[in-house]
């Protein structure tokens, strides 16, 4: 298979304006938006797939007060959501950063609606993840996802992206209230029409939009250092690649859009909060681009952050995320009823079904005495209804249970047989079915249930309510899972302007330097509002970065940008 693909009007050949690292949605997104506004751009990509974590996610994107709440009779503004994002900042945001974001939702998703195939909707219903916060909405419409996009457009593109084909919209997988399978003729048709949705179908979209203007775009192609002459950046060293190691020239300069780190053990041992383990994301974020910027003096933000996650390994058994490592991210079987999550004492730790970035907290607490992280390791457990009601783990309502999951006869023999103590595991079980009574329990230990989020994931024949997510342990046998600390990403990076230019040490911007997506300094801080946390800023800071690094810079609503 060839390393790279162009666009037939493009030999690679001549001076290049931009060249932008990495083809997650944050790079392609900043590629078009240069292009676009008149600059020659490449973009290198250092695995031989294109996409990175994105091609993995959901492809939701979470944009505050959007054109398409408007169209549906969603209300929301930008008060609203600077309200939203000030109550949970915990003053790790800069204000600009918010107005930056908020300034530039609807400029973005017009402009790239007119110049891709790219088509965003709302998820109907989706929660923020602390709707009940100042500005919060319980009822969704802040988190967007891609129609369908047929990977036909793309010619042999369609091929060269990271993970597998699937077909479906958010609200068809389990984690937006579906089954995640399709009805045999409806997978068909789709299949046939190589209709992808999710963060496929966002960046199959996208790099439409790139070759239609003659981008080149080349895999396999790893940056190894900047080239800087005279304090500015000038050029990128590369190695592989369809031309070898060489020095590309950008006369604008570079946008590092290479992802995290968490890829990076040294990294996370130094930078991060907590721990995290078996990350679900693209296999080549492993900091490069951090590497790079600090070389050159950047300011660094954000480090101890991530986007936290529990998951699962599961042996031989490629994961949810499809980067055939095994790990799959615990969502439905933690939130669903009669399911917890207990420490190695057998005790219950924390909301089970909160927001998955939140719950990172809870695994980074550290006993001054023990001087451990004491929720670390975790186990899952759940009972017989569990099974025949819903499921978990890959396997359907009903099915046996694979045997990778422990079980036992009774709660005691359980924690015997995974190595928690039996009296403790006993009590816990027992102490969370007197809270589950009669189905009008509240739970007055950890809140689970209290949030207009908690339930989303859990049972929807009761939600919203707390019935979607509180029911007893009561049915043998019992089963217990192992549950680890991780994260879908890090945030930490340079700190950047509000168009993505890179601060050094002192605060001044590193000329010719852009970082964007995961390789900057998170412009959301700790916070995670909501379904496409993630995705929404860095695809408007995308659009504002190819912008500055184009020489246009993104001005306020009724500009050309607009």
């Amino acid at each position: 298979m060839p390393t790279a693909r162009t666009a037939a009007s493009d030999d690679g050949d001549g001076p290049v304006d931009v060249v932008v690292l990495g083809s997650g949605c944050a790079g392609l997104l900043t590629a078009l938006a240069a292009a676009d506004a008149g600059a020659r751009v490449e973009v290198h990509e250092k695995s031989d797939l294109l996409g990175g974590t994105t091609a993995l996610s959901s492809g939701v994107a979470w944009l505050p007060a959007n054109r398409l709440q408007r169209e549906h009779g969603v209300q929301d503004s930008v008060p609203e959501a600077r309200a939203y994002l000030e109550s949970l900042s915990n003053d790790l945001i800069d204000p600009a950063m918010t107005e930056a974001f908020l300034e530039a939702v609807d400029p973005m998703l017009e402009w790239v609606e007119s110049r891709t195939p790219l088509r965003m909707r709302l998820v109907p219903g989706y929660p923020d993840y602390h709707p009940e916060f100042p500005g919060g909405k319980p009822g969704g419409g802040r988190s967007t996802e891609p129609e369908l996009f047929s990977f036909d457009q793309i010619g042999d593109w369609a091929d060269r992206f990271l993970g597998v084909r699937r077909s479906m919209h958010v609200g068809e997988t389990p984690v937006g209230g579906g089954t995640g399978f399709l009805a045999p003729e409806e997978e068909e048709r789709r299949a046939a029409r190589r209709l992808e949705g999710l963060g496929r179908g966002l960046l199959g979209a996208l790099l439409k939009g790139l070759l239609d203007r003659g981008v080149r775009v080349v895999t396999s192609s790893r940056a190894t250092d900047l080239v800087v002459e005279q304090g500015r950046v000038v050029g990128v060293r590369l190695e592989g690649g369809p031309d070898g190691d060489r020095e590309v020239r950008a006369t604008r300069g570079v946008v590092l859009a290479t992802g995290g780190f968490e890829r990076d053990p040294g990294l996370v041992r130094d930078f991060l909060r907590g721990p995290l383990h078996h990350p679900p994301g693209a296999p080549s974020n492993t900091g490069d681009g951090l590497r790079m910027a600090m070389k050159v003096g950047a300011r660094l933000g954000m480090m101890r952050e991530a986007w936290w996650a529990p998951v699962v390994t599961i042996p031989g058994v490629p994961g949810e995320q499809h980067a055939g490592h095994g790990v799959q991210l615990v969502q439905r079987e933690r939130t669903l009823p009669r399911t917890i999550m207990v420490n190695d004492q057998g005790r219950r730790f924390t909301n089970e079904a909160a927001n998955y970035n939140a719950l990172g907290g809870a695994f980074h607490e550290f006993h001054p005495t023990s001087f451990r992280y004491e929720n670390e390791p975790a186990w899952v457990v759940f009972d017989q209804g569990f099974v025949d009601r819903y499921g978990g783990y890959g396997f359907a309502a009903g099915d046996d249970v694979p045997g990778w999951i422990h079980r036992a006869d009774s709660v005691a023999a359980l924690a015997d047989l995974v190595g928690l103590p039996p009296d403790a595991l006993v009590a816990t079980v027992e102490r969370w079915n007197q809270v589950c009574a009669g189905g009008r329990g509240r739970d007055l230990d950890h809140g689970r249930g209290e949030s207009a989020y908690d339930g989303w994931c859990g049972d929807r024949s009761h939600y919203p309510g707390r019935a979607a997510t509180l029911g007893p342990l009561d049915q043998a046998p019992y089963y217990a899972s192992p549950v680890h600390s991780s994260a879908l990403g890090t945030k930490g990076g340079p700190r950047t302007t509000v168009d993505c230019e890179v601060l050094d040490v002192d605060g001044d911007v590193v000329g010719g330097l852009w970082a964007v997506g995961n390789a900057m300094a998170a412009p959301t801080g700790m916070v995670y509002g909501g379904a496409g946390g993630t995705l929404g800023p860095a695809m408007v800071f995308g659009y504002r970065c190819g912008l500055s690094a184009a020489g246009r810079p993104f001005e306020r609503q009724g500009s050309t940008h607009a």
